[in-house]
């Protein structure tokens, strides 16, 4: 375990914990602790109100940012269906189900059916998608607004620390891709963080929706 992650002390519901180590558990990928702890600490220095995540898994990360932002609501969407179930079912049981929409489907297919503005973005989920993502994400994003990109650093693989293997060359390719991109962007401000399994954090610039 890295330095930084060792004094990572996550402060979360310990019914969420449990779960959390449950998915695992059964290979259900959840943002690792130093990760959502992250995570938790920007919502609680940008205090959104609406939410936007892709990737849902079975919901917990969304638990998570609901219960640290109790005025804010969510949309999260999930390819899955025995995992945007699940996802149901947890919102239920902590009670969060009347902020949250979720949908079941291709991300980037709602993606572009979607409207609104949105003041936080928390993107975790086909990595290989991410910059196909980013044109709707710009569209649905207001002046201010924060795109929070999990995993971009891909176990070392991304910033080449690590060998990529063989057959994983095709996503690492498209995660520079992405990184790329929205490095260049002017109407974005970025850094790239080696937090969890690497995180991108992007202001958006641009100009508010009319």
């Amino acid at each position: 375990m890295k330095y930084t992650a060792s004094l990572v002390k996550l402060n979360i519901d310990e019914r969420i914990s449990a779960r959390r180590a449950d998915a695992l558990s059964r290979g259900i990928p959840v943002a690792d602790d130093e990760t959502l702890n992250f995570l938790l600490l920007t919502l609680a220095a940008t205090r959104p109100k609406r939410i936007l995540e892709i990737g849902t898994a079975v919901g917990l990360s969304s638990v998570a940012m609901l219960l640290a932002c109790p005025s804010a609501r969510l949309t999260t969407m999930e390819l899955e269906e025995e995992r945007y179930i699940e996802a149901k079912e947890n919102f239920a049981d902590f009670g969060v189900s009347d902020r949250v929409n979720a949908y079941l489907g291709d991300a980037g297919e709602i993606l572009a059916m979607m409207d609104g503005e949105y003041d936080f973005v928390f993107l975790d989920g086909p990595k290989a998608q991410y910059e196909k993502y980013l044109f709707d994400l710009k569209r649905l994003m207001k002046k201010g607004a924060l795109l929070f990109a999990d995993d971009v650093l891909l176990y070392g693989w991304v910033s080449g620390e690590e060998p990529t293997p063989q057959k994983r060359h095709s996503i690492v390719d498209k995660i520079r891709s992405y990184l790329e991109t929205v490095t260049k962007d002017p109407e974005f401000i970025t850094s790239v963080l080696n937090v969890g399994d690497g995180v991108a954090l992007s202001v958006y610039q641009g100009s508010d929706k009319q």
